[in-house]
């Protein structure tokens, strides 16, 4: 069931998203050559919890972990391990949940350990398009557009960019989804789709718009953990979230991180 949220539960998940985003500011800080993912899933546990807050995904569906921290040619979910050490050129994507006064805020970011130069220009680029695939989706996300406008939006970027774009595969789909109360809510966001199709959008609604692109085929297999899912052929993948609230002045992201208030405020500014 599609749930629309009141302002008042709104302003809660935003305080959930300035949360969640102070966490992801701290990681960026840490996330070097020599750092294991263990690391940075206890860092961000216990800032969470200095909060007041809880994990989202700690315990969801038997997830062991705070953070997804998949590395490479891992699309998402990947667990955090003190085996598994950051070097330099890894592309590494951070996703992470809040859980505060009953709601969830849920979003992820992908980083080059070392800095951009340490990787050839069409890895740089992934990163980045896939951050404004990301853009494009939540800037569709307005009154009246429909839930396919958003995701032809995202897709489109891969598309015209020759990326692999992640949605359905062998009977799976990956994507955005709804949040709220639950982390997971409906509807479910492929990220690709066609204009004018699927629901209207209406004030109260809250997304997580989510691209995941690669430099490769958009096929998947997910690993014997359980969780951990890597693209088939191996290639480089990039991940971008945000927790995204339709209101009738614009969307508004609730889980923007400092870098990136400009984008953001632009959005209301129409």
């Amino acid at each position: 069931m599609v749930t629309r949220k009141s302002p008042a539960e709104i302003e809660l998940m935003a305080t959930a998203g300035r949360v969640l985003a102070a966490v992801h500011e701290l990681l960026a800080g840490v996330a070097e050559p020599g750092v294991t993912t263990g690391e940075l899933d206890r860092i961000a546990e216990l800032q969470i919890l200095r909060c007041g807050a809880l994990p989202s995904f700690k315990g969801y569906r038997g997830y062991p972990a705070t953070l997804n921290t998949s590395i490479n040619d891992q699309i998402v979910h990947a667990i955090p391990s003190d085996d598994v050490t950051l070097r330099t050129g890894d592309v590494l994507s951070i996703d992470g949940g809040v859980l505060l006064d009953g709601y969830h805020a849920d979003s992820a970011w992908t980083t080059i350990v070392g800095g951009r130069h340490c990787v050839p220009d069409a890895v740089a680029d992934l990163v980045d398009d896939t951050r404004e695939a990301m853009w494009r989706g939540i800037t569709a996300l307005v009154v009246g557009n429909r839930l396919g406008d958003v995701s032809a939006a995202i897709g489109e970027v891969g598309s015209a960019r020759g990326y692999g774009v992640i949605a359905e595969h062998d009977g799976h789909v990956l994507g955005g989804h709804g949040i709220g109360r639950r982390l997971h809510e409906d509807p479910f966001i492929l990220n690709c789709g066609r204009p004018g199709r699927g629901m209207r959008l209406k004030p109260g609604l809250v997304f997580a718009i989510e691209p995941m692109f690669t430099l490769g085929a958009p096929a998947w297999r997910t690993m014997r953990d359980g969780w951990t899912t890597e693209t088939l052929d191996g290639q480089i993948a990039a991940h971008w979230e945000h927790t995204v609230a339709v209101t009738e002045d614009g969307p508004v992201v609730l889980t923007a991180r400092a870098d990136e208030a400009e984008r953001s405020a632009a959005l209301l500014a129409g």
